[in-house]
């Protein structure tokens, strides 16, 4: 079974690039005249170090430019795939998609101008979510008899997520590199030391439980009940209370999605889209723009507000935590909230999704690994699919590559769930979760930290402008 299986991933990858390529053939993408010079030149690793020195100009050129580099079979989208599906396995787990993999590939390696990076880097992240939820959608949480996806902390944070995002993209227009550089470097370092610790932290709490467990068995306690199988306290380290063991189970997914409250994200979803649409065909600066942008706001803060003082009374309650659900501060409410925005701009900044944030504050709340995975990864798939709509309307990225690539990252993303799902189990530990968390975020912080500052140096050498930048004078 295992190896038909593998037989049939090697069959739709090959197959994925083969129909990529005839696309390609259909559409040949517009490139710049440099590119076509440097095409004459060997095609080697050096040409890697050309594209290094040159993203900082890059990145100043208007947005209508695009280097789109011909799509063929050679050495860099055969490294760019691998690294497109580890950074997609690694991501999926961790449920902060891999973005930050994703944009220096697809710059340095594949050759991309770092706006299309930033689109095609969308459309992967697209791929690795959409599938990460359909696999989530028939799972259960760990210990509790509820879906492993937490609706009640997606409706707190997604509009947030949301609104943060269309702020990240007008602060991507008006910030300085080094400002951007400076504040990826010290929040993904930060944000990976804090999953790391934590990780620790829940590996020492699971070895205490497997111990306990293992007294019970020697003991003969347990004999006459049913067979052991370890499962994690929800909420993690610092979890109490009781809670029910239960075996890890699929259902159908028609019992396992609470329809009303993906209903009401749905149409968050629908209403910012909606409103980016429009929002292309205005004039930046306009009347009509500032207006839709403002639309968003009561939109965003309606659907939080509505879970906020749900939780507050005491009328909802973060399930997944189990018996140990919080009672609600505003003063919390209100931090939470400002993280989700945070979270937010920090992805449309850089072209992430968002789950850096999101998975490290899950953890930070006391839900279960398995459930803050799936519940980060789940609240990305909006923001993340409303960026690909809005880049496809604007013609951002070539659509064979962006469609070669987001095959890639959907079955990664699949194997990697199958995967990990499968070491949770045999070893017992969902802290394996909470490590690959803090080592995607690591990983990201040093390739995008390092093309931030190989980008300042080039601009300080080249005595280039370094500081804001209008709004309004950018289109």
């Amino acid at each position: 079974m295992a190896g038909f299986t593998r037989n049939v991933l090697i069959g739709l990858v090959c197959g994925t690039l083969v129909l990529a390529m005839e696309l390609a053939e259909a559409e040949r993408p517009l490139r710049l005249e440099d590119l076509a010079n440097n095409a004459q030149k060997e095609d080697g690793f050096e040409d890697v170090v050309l594209q290094l020195r040159n993203l900082s100009r890059r990145g100043d050129e208007p947005s209508r430019h695009h280097v789109w580099p011909e799509m063929k079979f050679d050495w860099r989208i055969v490294l760019g795939s691998v690294i497109g599906f580890f950074g997609a396995a690694l991501g999926s787990i961790g449920g902060v998609g891999g973005g930050g993999i994703f944009v220096p590939m697809l710059t340095l390696i594949i050759g991309f101008d770092p706006k299309s990076s930033t689109a095609i880097s969308k459309c992967m992240i697209m791929g690795a979510a959409g599938s990460t939820v359909y696999y989530n959608l028939r799972l259960r949480h760990p210990t509790l008899d509820l879906p492993i996806i937490d609706y009640d902390l997606a409706l707190l944070f997604q509009p947030m997520l949301m609104l943060g995002i269309s702020i990240g993209v007008a602060f991507n227009v008006m910030f300085a590199d080094w400002m951007v550089t400076v504040l990826l470097i010290v929040l993904f370092l930060g944000t990976s030391t804090k999953a790391f610790f934590k990780g620790i932290e829940t590996w020492k709490k699971e070895t205490v439980m497997k111990k306990e467990a293992a007294k019970l068995l020697s003991s003969g306690k347990m004999n006459d009940g049913p067979t052991l199988g370890y499962k994690p306290l929800p909420g993690g380290p610092s979890g109490s209370g009781q809670l029910k063991l239960r075996s890890d189970e699929e259902v159908s997914v028609i019992e396992n999605v609470y329809w009303r409250e993906l209903m009401l994200l749905v149409l968050v979803w629908v209403a910012f889209l909606g409103i980016q649409i429009v929002k292309t065909y205005a004039k930046t600066c306009s009347v009509e723009y500032w207006v839709l942008n403002s639309l968003q706001v009561p939109i965003a803060l309606a659907v939080t507000l509505y879970e906020g003082i749900c939780l507050y009374t005491g009328k909802r309650i973060i399930s997944s935590k189990g018996k140990q659900d919080m009672n609600w501060k505003v003063h919390q409410l209100f931090l939470y909230c400002c993280l989700g925005i945070l979270a937010g701009i920090v992805g449309g900044l850089l072209g992430l999704g968002g789950g850096f944030i999101l998975g490290p504050l899950f953890l930070e709340l006391g839900v279960p690994p398995q459930v803050a995975s799936a519940t980060s990864t789940f609240a990305m798939t909006f923001s993340a699919s409303m960026s690909v709509v809005q880049n496809y309307l604007l013609n951002r990225f070539p659509i064979p590559y962006a469609f070669y690539f987001m095959m890639i990252t959907t079955m990664a993303a699949l194997a990697g769930q199958h995967i990990v799902r499968k070491l949770v189990a045999l070893l017992g530990r969902a802290s394996l979760i909470i490590f690959i968390l803090a080592l995607t975020i690591f990983i990201s912080a040093i390739s995008l930290g390092g093309v931030g500052i190989a980008n300042l140096v080039e601009k300080v050498q080249h005595r280039e402008h370094m500081g804001f930048e209008s709004l309004c004078s950018r289109t």
